[in-house]
């Protein structure tokens, strides 16, 4: 295969798979994809401005929360436009810059959401095993420099990814295996040595999201030493379900990705459509579900819910 080099007098470019085995647009997938994405926007958009008018839900819990809406609305919105543009439009070619742009982006909201999720772990932790401690230690001013610490670490982790990757070359032909751009997918096209750029994103990897799940399992393991230490059935089931929506989400967001990486990493035998699944589930579950698992778990926002509802219905009949 001949390498490629962006001083040329043509434009370096990707093409992006859609669905191996289906038609490049395929109108009967474009539809609840895009419903996929309104269900999103809805669905974390009413999050937010909950959070944000109520102000008896300004509280660490739904601060952090807020934030998990913020990293879901950023990592779908990084994932909209190619994957519209291939099955509405046709549209398959992806400039390099835009390419490496939407890898970022998508790499970067991901590691945001993983810490986020740690710090709502903490905020579990906190309000469990410290309950009478619990608003000296999350006071607002901590919970938003937790939140500029987070925003901070996924921006500068993988901003070395996407500088090191534009020093590339890239062979013939280009074609992503994704409907959007991942490091590992436009590694696999690199002409030349990729060590640095592989032990780079290995390291990133670990640091953000290995040390994510393994901070998540020891709080709550801390947390149910806890709860099986209370005197009251009720007590423990009190405190158990305050954690079950956050362990929903917990889930959805690895299960996923452990699967991703596993088969990056042992199933190259399995069918493209097997990745194209996992890396589309990986991207496009989490944002969709957390407001719904939170919306259905949650009293407080449940409550809300069927006050406003219960003010529209009022407000039509008059």
């Amino acid at each position: 295969m001949s390498s490629s080099n962006r001083t040329g007098s043509s434009p370096l470019t990707f093409i992006l798979t859609g669905i191996p085995g289906l038609p490049v647009s395929s109108y009967w997938l474009a539809l609840p994809l895009c419903c996929l994405y309104l269900l999103m926007l809805l669905g974390n958009c009413s999050l937010l401005w909950m959070i944000v008018t109520d102000h008896s839900l300004h509280t660490p819990m739904y601060y952090f929360l807020s934030m998990l809406s913020m990293a879901d609305l950023g990592l779908s919105l990084s994932t909209l436009p190619t994957m519209l543009a291939i099955f509405w439009f046709k549209s398959t070619s992806l400039r390099f810059e835009a390419c490496v742009a939407q890898m970022y982006f998508i790499h970067s909201f991901s590691a945001i959401e993983s810490g986020v999720l740690v710090a709502m772990a903490f905020d579990r932790f906190v309000a469990i095993c410290y309950p009478l401690r619990y608003a000296s230690v999350l006071t607002r001013s901590l919970v938003m420099k937790v939140g500029g610490v987070i925003f901070t670490r996924g921006v500068c982790v993988v901003l070395p990814v996407a500088i090191l990757i534009k020093k590339m070359l890239f062979c013939r032909p280009r074609v992503l295996s994704h409907s959007f751009c991942l490091h590992q997918d436009m590694l696999r096209l690199v002409c030349g040595d990729v060590r640095v750029n592989s032990l780079y994103g290995l390291t990133a990897v670990i640091l953000t999201k290995g040390l994510d799940s393994l901070t998540i399992l020891l709080s709550y393991m801390m947390i149910i030493r806890a709860i099986l230490g209370s005197v009251s059935q009720e007590a423990r089931a009190k405190a158990f379900s305050t954690c079950i929506s956050h362990l929903c989400a917990v889930l959805i967001f690895y299960i996923p990705l452990i699967g991703l990486s596993i088969i990056h990493r042992f199933g190259k035998h399995l069918p493209p459509l097997t990745h194209t699944l996992l890396a589309d589930a990986y991207l496009l579950v989490p944002p969709v579900l957390n407001p719904l698992v939170y919306s259905w778990k949650t009293t407080r926002i449940r409550r809300r819910i069927l006050i406003l509802l219960r003010q529209r219905g009022t407000q039509q009949r008059v």
